[in-house]
């Protein structure tokens, strides 16, 4: 393997990592929308395996996007690259690194076999959720961990930034650039805001190219588009499938059914480029049906299709609040109590649940009030967190108010 400069290291995933790197028995499964730095974590895996003093030709790297690989469909093919790459006489370990593998249809079988004879330690990505719809589910529980990587939090943001050398910055401003830009990796190193918002218009367009059309027949693309940009547009709202179909038929004369609406909306999903989440009744404790929300994956994605519009920080202060709970592997729902809602209701395994409001800012007593009321309707002794911008904590009734970009640059916990 060729080791170019030292890569900026994402120390979070690489802490989760760790534990399964030199594993045989368990393929490591990256996971994330399509270039928030699925490969320049699995580089920095492999710096920190030769740090250790594992020789560089025990570490294959195999990119099944890059010329020359793109062909390569059939699992025969593919253990065909996969025996080439392997240097011959080779002693110890074989780390084994596949970039894109879904590409390969049926990658499974290969990949177990190479499990199964021993001495591979195995990892291998993917931009979509098909890449654990198959054998690797079904035949491979307890064989494998995935580990789902998020374009860069906050903090991280901050990190690249002086990685890259870029000036200081007040981080008010950093945080308005960062839930507009967001934080795909690339588009940090470009300067120009528009170079950035460009960047961004092609990530979504490869998405679509290559995790969706490529793999599924949608009869009418202007259909797919609209819902496409309705979804991207009502972020972070309640969602009702007949309400959608209704406006499309009505507003914009696009007759489309129901089943097909939610169809278009789970490819979305499963090419990484919505997260979906679902209401949680608090009395039941079940997850209810409909009135989901759809975050996105990242909140530059909105702004490269909506050029010049105003900073709405309600949906995009919950968005990036959604995507750092998913980032601390919490699953996340939006809290229902009776009439009330709590914007997520956070829960980890082997742990409690956290109930979490977020707000601009509660300086208003009006805010204020609808702000705490649902919290007030919570009958258990888990932790509450009310997070805003403002710069004083409000100590009222036992929840916890943090600011949020604090919360956010610390890359923290709640607690």
């Amino acid at each position: 393997m060729h080791m170019t400069t030292r890569l900026y290291r994402r120390k979070a995933y690489l802490d989760k990592m760790r534990p399964f790197v030199d594993d045989t028995g368990i393929i490591k499964v990256v996971t994330g929308i399509r270039r928030c730095g699925k490969s320049c974590l699995m580089q920095t895996v492999a710096e920190e395996i030769i740090e250790r003093g594992i020789p560089t030709k025990n570490i294959v790297f195999i990119d099944l996007e890059k010329r020359g690989l793109r062909r390569i469909k059939t699992p025969d093919q593919l253990e065909a690259t996969i025996e080439e790459h392997i240097p011959s006489k080779i002693k110890g370990t074989i780390y084994l690194f596949i970039d894109e593998i879904q590409r390969v249809e049926g990658f499974e079988e290969v990949i177990n076999a190479y499990r199964t004879d021993g001495g591979f330690s195995i990892f291998i990505t993917g931009s979509n959720s098909y890449l654990l719809s198959g054998e690797l589910v079904t035949n491979l529980t307890g064989r494998y961990v995935e580990i789902e990587l998020f374009t860069l939090s906050f903090s991280e943001y901050l990190e690249m930034r002086t990685y890259l050398g870029k000036p200081q910055v007040p981080q008010t401003q950093l945080f308005r650039e960062f839930l507009r830009y967001g934080g795909f990796p690339k588009a940090l190193e470009y300067d120009d805001p528009q170079a950035k918002v460009r960047y961004i218009e092609e990530v979504v367009g490869q998405i679509i190219d290559k995790d969706i059309r490529s793999r599924h027949k949608i009869r009418n693309r202007s259909t797919f588009e609209k819902v496409m940009t309705y979804i991207i547009n009502n972020f972070a709202a309640p969602t009702n499938l007949t309400g959608i179909a209704k406006y499309l038929r009505n507003i914009q004369e696009i007759p489309i059914k129901r089943e097909t609406l939610a169809s278009y909306i789970e490819l979305l999903v499963k090419a990484k480029l919505l997260y979906r989440c679902d209401q949680f009744d608090m009395k039941s404790k079940r997850s209810l049906q409909g009135g989901e929300k759809y975050y996105l994956a990242d909140t530059g994605i909105y702004f490269a299709r909506n050029i010049n519009v105003t900073m709405d920080y309600g949906p995009l202060l919950e968005n990036v609040v959604f995507t750092y709970l998913m980032s601390k592997d919490y699953r996340v729902s939006v809290g229902q109590i009776g009439k009330l809602e709590i914007d997520f209701i956070a829960r980890r395994v082997d742990e409690g649940y956290a109930y979490i409001q977020v707000s601009l800012s509660v300086a208003d007593k009006a805010v204020e009030e609808r702000e705490y009321k649902p919290f007030s309707q919570v009958r258990d002794n888990w932790p509450q967190y009310l997070l805003t911008l403002d710069p004083l904590p409000l100590e009222r009734d036992g929840v916890t108010h943090r600011n949020l970009i604090e919360l956010m640059a610390s890359g923290s916990e709640l607690s």
